[in-house]
């Protein structure tokens, strides 16, 4: 193939049975296609119906809907993280490995020059025997990819201990690994099976080992160093797409029920939430936040998914919370067109759910504060309710830290051309991988 910049190319896409990996994978087909590549995609049927919506070039990106085999245990109907409890992600793992037989069928009869997965460890070989590249694409971001890197030669030796310290030659003294109760538990996760016979670590460092090349929705500016240990401790590309933020149509506005409540307040004003569809807190937990979210005196607006337990939402209300913040409070339990929301100019501060990425948010380029858990993993109504006063506050000097560096970084992020440099790098870095 020639590596002229005007070739183009045909890419697969087949991400984790998960939105919070489905929607930034679409978001970068939308950036191939709007260059001209061909992208197929692969996902599961019900998942196709939820984001086809997104879909900006339905002329080249095209989607292979897939049958999830049934699994003992998991529910009928379940072809997402979002449709199962965590105890059961790994069942859903394993329905995932048994769509092999489909997505071989599928990529045999495309034979795409390049195939972009993230959690499907047996996704290098299979693209290897129809003579596509495999490239691992990460939603997370690579600061933490680096601080997970084996410090065996084997991923499958690394216990729990070793998760516990940063690894050798890791770029970053200021990252912490915290040695609390709920941290550990966190870890955990990672690092021991789900029923599958393999931990969610393994499976990751694996892909990341076969794979032809790493890459990443960042840019060098910001996360060089973590890149650049990447690329060193594999041995292979990292190309880095640029954060390949999402294009909102022009024609595409807010709903006016939620542009009438916002426009109630001043600019700035509103304190937004939102964990995703996927986490769902215990009743006592999200009583706590939004008692948090009254103490602070902030008008807000909260979109969670309803409590284990609870048939509504409003059920799992706190006793006279609703009647108590009439008028400046809004929980729904719904989706909600959260980019939308956020480029609303009410919109003053954004609370959200954070792995470690947000390590580089908080402790790097400082455009974040934590709100502080108790050793295990509790958060209370204060301290949700300092950490937003602390960000909102016209006269908190930490509110102006953050305000300035969150300025700086989105005139960095939104900077004219940035984004075309980095994709036009990207592509021409992955027609050389096929000279």
């Amino acid at each position: 193939m020639s590596n002229s910049r005007s070739t183009k190319l045909h890419v697969a896409i087949f991400p984790c049975f998960a939105f919070g990996h489905i929607t930034p994978y679409l978001q970068f087909s939308n950036k191939l296609a709007k260059r001209g590549h061909r992208v197929s995609f692969l996902l599961s049927k019900g998942a196709q119906a939820k984001v086809e919506h997104l879909n900006l070039y339905p002329n080249l990106i095209h989607f292979y809907p897939l049958l999830v085999p049934s699994v003992d245990r998991l529910p009928p109907g379940a072809e997402a993280t979002s449709d199962v409890p965590f105890p059961l992600h790994g069942h859903l793992c394993i329905a995932i490995d048994q769509t092999l037989d489909q997505v071989q069928t599928v990529l045999s009869s495309l034979k795409p020059d390049f195939i972009f997965f993230d959690f499907s460890l047996w996704m290098p070989a299979l693209a290897h025997q129809t003579g596509s590249k495999a490239i691992y694409y990460s939603v997370i971001t690579p600061v933490a990819q680096a601080l997970k890197v084996p410090s065996k030669q084997k991923p499958e030796d690394m216990t729990l201990e070793d998760f516990m310290q940063l690894p050798p030659g890791y770029p970053s003294s200021s990252v912490r690994i915290k040695s609390k109760d709920f941290e550990t538990a966190q870890l955990k996760v990672v690092a021991n099976d789900l029923g599958t016979g393999m931990s969610i670590y393994v499976r990751i460092t694996s892909s990341m080992i076969w794979s032809d090349a790493m890459a990443f929705r960042t840019y060098h500016e910001v996360e060089g160093p973590y890149c650049d240990y990447l690329r060193k401790h594999y041995g292979k590309p990292v190309l880095l797409t640029g954060p390949v933020l999402p294009e909102t149509p022009a024609t595409k506005l807010l709903d006016e029920k939620w542009t009438n409540w916002l426009c109630n307040f001043k600019q700035g004003a509103v304190v937004y939430c939102a964990f995703g569809s996927q986490n769902k807190l215990q009743k006592d937990q999200f009583q706590e936040l939004l008692l948090g979210f009254k103490l602070c005196r902030q008008p807000f607006l909260v979109a969670l998914s309803t409590p284990d337990g609870c048939a509504t939402i409003e059920e799992a209300f706190p006793e006279g919370f609703e009647e108590s913040v009439k008028g400046r409070g809004w929980v729904y339990g719904g989706w909600v067109p959260q980019t939308l929301i956020l480029e609303h100019p009410s919109i003053g501060c954004s609370v959200t759910h954070c792995g470690y990425g947000s390590m580089l948010m908080v402790e790097e380029l400082k455009v974040a504060v934590e709100v502080e858990r108790e050793d295990n993993g509790w958060i209370s109504k204060e301290s949700l309710s300092k950490a937003i006063i602390s960000v909102m506050g016209e006269d908190s000097e930490i509110a102006g830290l953050v305000k300035y560096n969150h300025a700086k970084l989105k005139e960095e992020l939104t900077s004219e051309g940035m984004q075309e440099r980095y994709l036009g790098t990207f592509i021409q870095n992955l027609q050389g991988l096929l000279d």
